[in-house]
C-alpha cells in the first residue's frame, strides 16, 4: 500500500516535472540571445540543431554509423579523441591478448604432438600451465570485446544525450518550490506544488 502510493506521487512529480520543461520556440530563441550576450555569439546552425526535434536521434545514428561523428554533429568535437581512445585501447588489448592466447595454444599443440621449440620451453614445463595461461588471455580478450562494444554504444548514448541537453530549457523563470502544510483542521496527506513563471 505505502509502495504504491510513494510510486504515485512520484509519478505526479515527474509529470509536472516534465510538463514544466515544455518550451517554446520564442523560449529557446530567448535563452539562445541571453547566453549569446554572456559569451559567444550563437550561430544560426546550432539555433537550427536546437529547434530540430530530430537532432538526438541523428546524433545517434552518426555516432553509430561512425563514432565521434555524432558528437562533431552536435558541436561536443572535444569528445572524439577520448572516443576513439577508449576504442582504440580496447581494441589493442583484443589484439594483444589475442596474439598471446594463439602463441600458448600452438606451443600447447606443439607440445602435444611431441614438438618441444617453442619459446616457452624453459619458463613453462609444464602443459597445464600453458592451458592456464592460454585461457588467462583468452579471458581477458573476451572482456576487450566486451568493452569495444561497451564504449561504441556508450559512443551513442553520448551523443544523444548530449543533443537533448542542448535542446534542454535552462531558463531562469524555471522554478520548482515544494511547500509542506500542516494544518490540524486537516486529516490526512496533501502535496501543494506551485510553478513560478
Amino acid at each position: 500500500m505505502t509502495n504504491k502510493f510513494l510510486i504515485s506521487i512520484f509519478f505526479c512529480l515527474v509529470s509536472l516535472l516534465v510538463k514544466s520543461q515544455e518550451a517554446e520556440i520564442n523560449d529557446t530563441l530567448n535563452k539562445i540571445n541571453i547566453i549569446g550576450k554572456n559569451s559567444k555569439v550563437t550561430s544560426a546552425r546550432k539555433i537550427k540543431l536546437i529547434e530540430d526535434p530530430l537532432t538526438p536521434s541523428k546524433a545517434a545514428f552518426y555516432s553509430a554509423v561512425l563514432p565521434g561523428l555524432g558528437q562533431a554533429f552536435v558541436g561536443k568535437a572535444w569528445k572524439i579523441p577520448i572516443v576513439y581512445g577508449a576504442i582504440g585501447t580496447s581494441f589493442y588489448y583484443y589484439k594483444t591478448n589475442n596474439k598471446e592466447m594463439l602463441k600458448y595454444r600452438n606451443a600447447y599443440k606443439n607440445r602435444i604432438n611431441g614438438i618441444y621449440e617453442d619459446e616457452y620451453l624453459d619458463i613453462i614445463p609444464e602443459n597445464e600451465t600453458l592451458l592456464k595461461g592460454m585461457k588467462f588471455h583468452k579471458s581477458y580478450r573476451d572482456i576487450s570485446v566486451i568493452c569495444i562494444i561497451g564504449f561504441y554504444m556508450l559512443n551513442i548514448l553520448d551523443a544523444n544525450v548530449s543533443a537533448h541537453m542542448m535542446q534542454f530549457n535552462v531558463n531562469e523563470d524555471l522554478t520548482f518550490n515544494s511547500e509542506f502544510i500542516f494544518d490540524n483542521n486537516i486529516s490526512g496527506v496533501a502535496l501543494s506544488i506551485k510553478l513560478k513563471k
